[in-house]
């Protein structure tokens, strides 16, 4: 694994030379950076990987929060203001994929030269069989609402299974990270397609279970 792979380009600040933090502000002496930045890892001042630890990432949300709070930059005119807002909101979309799985692997498996959902949204040829099944299911629901309550109970049960299956195979081919534009990340992309399909099958389980 190359290290361009595992770690992002270390963040040096321009103002104070401070070296490893956020992209997006300077923890240390608070000047703004690039506060359009869209590479949720750098935002955050951390090293890519699908795994992270979830205390650090709300540690380190709250620091960054409050380095570019608008307010701190009102005396400093219009052009400061508006660039702290664009921090925020670049902080508060890396939090998003960082604290969200399916998100990250989504992220990450661009971000390494993989195919987009929109290059492959093809799904894994053994949960295809699956699907078909669980669509038979949802069809008979949907013609008969409240007929096969137990049906509907086996299906989400099902279907959380396969989600949980989906999140291991994508975490066993993102740890550790694979090289840039390497065969896995296919694999991945068509996972998180699956994935895709078993979170709306979940969503018209509920609805049709209320």
């Amino acid at each position: 694994m190359s290290d361009s792979t595992a770690s992002t380009e270390t963040v040096v600040c321009a103002s104070c030379g401070a070296a490893g933090g956020s992209a997006v502000v300077c923890l240390e002496c608070g000047a703004l950076g690039r506060v359009d930045e869209d590479d949720p890892f750098r935002a955050f001042g951390l090293d890519r990987a699908y795994d992270v630890d979830a205390g650090v990432v709300r540690k380190q949300l709250l620091k960054l929060q409050r380095a570019t709070h608008p307010d701190f930059f009102a005396t400093q005119g219009d052009d400061a203001r508006e660039a702290a807002e664009r921090a925020t909101s670049s902080i508060n979309a890396a939090k998003e994929i960082l604290g969200d799985e399916q998100r990250r692997a989504d992220w990450l498996v661009v971000a390494l030269g993989g195919p987009s959902r929109d290059d492959d949204r093809e799904m894994p040829q053994e949960f295809l069989m699956e699907v078909l099944e669980w669509n038979e299911v949802l069809e008979e629901a949907r013609e008969s609402p409240g007929a096969d309550a137990a049906g509907l109970e086996r299906l989400a049960t099902d279907l959380a299974g396969a989600k949980d299956e989906a999140l291991a195979a994508i975490r066993a081919a993102l740890v550790p990270l694979p090289e840039h534009g390497a065969a896995p990340l296919a694999g991945v992309r068509r996972q998180l397609n699956a994935l895709r399909y078993v979170d709306r099958a979940l969503g018209e389980v509920h609805a049709l279970r209320s």
